[in-house]
């Protein structure tokens, strides 16, 4: 019972982080979508970058992709929320229900895991050279919410002791 209930409490926790960014690069637009403009646009990377081609300099691609992170970031949030919710509303199930009111857990964390992970890292650090800006990488924000989202997954994703062996 103790490690269904942590499974359940770790995800709303998560869920709640994932819907507080959301809500913050709503209600701070400004602030995170320049962020977003600087490292699609690559201004600040190495001067003379052999990169510099893959460079995005439309406005209207920089706000679909900022609108694309917040609809991510706030269904990432949604799943996990419900995944808690129906993961405590059958904290004493037997151990095949519960195992299936896990399975918008798994969605809510591949979803924020390809935001942090897979935008972040590659497709912002790697392709946009993100790395290369002192003033605009948000990688090693990126690694802590990707690396907390794992550790909760793989923590849910563990089998659930069969009751009848205790």
């Amino acid at each position: 019972m103790e490690l269904r209930l942590t499974k359940a409490i770790l995800v709303a926790a998560l869920s709640a982080f994932c819907l507080m960014v959301a809500y913050g690069n709503l209600a701070d637009y400004g602030s995170n979508y320049t962020f977003v403009r600087h490292v699609l646009s690559m201004d600040t990377t190495f001067p003379g970058n052999g990169l510099m081609s893959r460079a995005v300099t439309d406005p209207l691609a920089w706000q679909l992709a900022y609108a694309g992170i917040i609809a991510t970031e706030a269904a990432s949030g949604i799943l996990l929320g419900i995944g808690a919710l129906t993961m405590l509303a059958r904290l004493r199930a037997p151990t095949a229900d519960f195992e299936r009111a896990k399975r918008l857990v798994y969605l809510g964390a591949t979803l924020a895991f390809l935001l942090w992970f897979f935008g972040f890292m590659v497709v912002a650090g790697e392709y946009f050279a993100m790395w290369q800006s002192k003033d605009w990488n948000g990688q090693e924000a990126a690694f802590r919410f990707y690396v907390a989202v794992l550790g909760v997954l793989l923590l849910v994703a563990l089998p659930e002791p069969d009751a009848g062996r205790r």
